[in-house]
């Protein structure tokens, strides 16, 4: 069977904005920001995107177009099968974090309803009549698996379709309207009362606390960049391995990266003048930044459904566009090493992650805690093995590879295979260690049984 390819160059592009946009930016970004120094948060956020970030997505990409094959298979494509164990925690990672990230998009599906019927549907609620309420029936129990349940199976459909035929097409969609939409409430925000104090919040840090709490603040900001890069996942290998030989790969990288870091900042730029406009506290941790505090806000404003509807709206295309990319990755896998249709491995597989699920639909503990072995272990475990390969094992071929399609870059080839060689291998290696020990330090290693 010929492998699927992208239909095009701007297609790959926005399924890997896409995937990297996603609940990373508009529903993570925000909450982080929050419990971590507004922004203290954001300045550490940008370094790392900019400096550790961009430098590891093309090392990505690297092994993904090389190979043209899937996350675990492309080691041994290029000659060093002990590697592959890189790309299986890779895929690894990213079945494990679909499968709390699809309870999240069972949130936000429920909120986008409760935001049209809620006043109409008794059963359904309304997110703004009664936000702490609401979250609290909307995130645990047989409801939110029910709307997991409904995720798992948009998220099933779309990848179902093929690379072309249902991701790019549906991602081509996506991501424009994603932008749009949290463009028109960034400048909405910004006509209310106390908008400035959110602003200053999000973009005015203080560098005495930044450096009092770089040890929190490092950690959270770098598994940040790499969780809304999505880097760790092996999605950016699967995605590259459907790309043509003579895409820039520098060009396709700094797209991605910016137009991601744009979409946070936008949601960041919703979220927090919103939150002060109605002296709601930013700091409130976890995911009520997004569904507790955001309704709160929104409560008190006129035509606060309308723009309920608009806000979730938007992070729920976000949500699928992130969750397609997740179980494209162990789909690939699946079609390239065994006889089984796409449709056959997307179903099959969607229907084990949402199993696996279940404990985090069921109580928001057990979501926590994935999420915290997602982010600081497994990620950086995954992204730092890939690095390792990439700088020190594949070398002079993916020298090779990362220059091909460019002009003009005898310079910058060398200059980012020492940077992923030295100071990406080092922070991310230093990102491992220490979310490791904050698991450890706050027992997040224990299961919440």
């Amino acid at each position: 069977m010929a492998r699927e390819k992208w239909a095009s160059r701007l297609g790959f592009v926005l399924a890997s904005v896409g995937s990297a946009v996603g609940l990373g930016n508009i529903w993570r970004f925000p909450f982080q920001t929050a419990t971590n120094g507004g922004a203290a948060f954001l300045v550490v956020y940008l370094v790392a995107v900019v400096g550790i970030g961009i430098a590891a997505l093309l090392a990505e990409f690297v092994v993904g177009r090389r190979a043209n094959l899937n996350v675990i298979g492309a080691f041994e494509e290029l000659g060093h099968p002990n590697w592959q164990i890189a790309g299986a925690i890779g895929l690894f990672g990213g079945f494990w974090v679909l499968s709390y990230y699809s309870v999240i998009g069972g949130w936000v599906i429920r909120y986008t309803l409760g935001s049209v019927f809620g006043g109409v549907v008794p059963w359904m609620g309304d997110p703004l009549a009664n936000p702490v309420e609401f979250f609290g029936v909307a995130s645990a129990g047989p409801d939110a698996v029910a709307f997991h349940a409904a995720f798992m199976v948009l998220t099933i459909g779309i990848v179902a379709f093929g690379v072309e035929g249902g991701i790019e097409k549906a991602t081509k969609v996506m991501v424009p309207s994603i932008a749009v939409m949290l463009a028109g409430l960034a400048v909405f925000a910004s006509t209310l009362p106390g908008a400035g104090a959110g602003y200053a919040y999000f973009l005015s840090p203080d560098l005495g606390a930044l450096l009092g709490n770089l040890g929190n603040v490092i950690p959270a900001a770098v598994g940040q960049a790499m969780f809304s890069l999505s880097l760790g996942f092996g999605v950016m290998i699967t995605y590259a391995s459907y790309i043509g030989d003579d895409d820039n790969l520098g060009t396709d990288g700094l797209s991605i990266a910016f137009f991601n870091t744009l979409i946070g900042v936008l949601a960041g730029l919703v979220v927090f003048p919103l939150l002060f406009a109605q002296n709601v506290s930013p700091e409130t941790a976890g995911p009520g930044a997004v569904f507790v505090s955001v309704p709160t806000a929104l409560a008190e404003l006129p035509a606060g459904s309308i723009l309920g509807l608009v806000f979730f709206g938007v992070v729920l295309i976000a949500a699928l566009s992130s969750a397609i990319s997740l179980l494209e990755v162990v789909t690939s896998y699946l079609i390239d090493n065994y006889a089984i249709s796409r449709p056959q491995a997307a179903t099959g597989l969607g229907l084990v992650i949402f199993v696996l699920g279940i404990p985090s639909a069921l109580d928001t503990a057990w979501l926590g805690w994935f999420d915290g072995i997602a982010v600081n272990v497994v990620l950086p475990l995954s992204l730092l093995l890939v690095v390792v390969y990439v700088g020190w094992v594949l070398a002079g071929d993916a020298l090779d590879e990362v220059q091909r399609g460019t002009s003009g870059a005898a310079l910058l080839g060398p200059l980012w295979l020492w940077t992923v060689r030295t100071v990406v291998l080092v922070a991310i290696l230093g990102t491992l260690l220490l979310g490791i020990r904050k698991l450890l330090v706050n027992g997040g290693l224990i299961p919440p049984f």
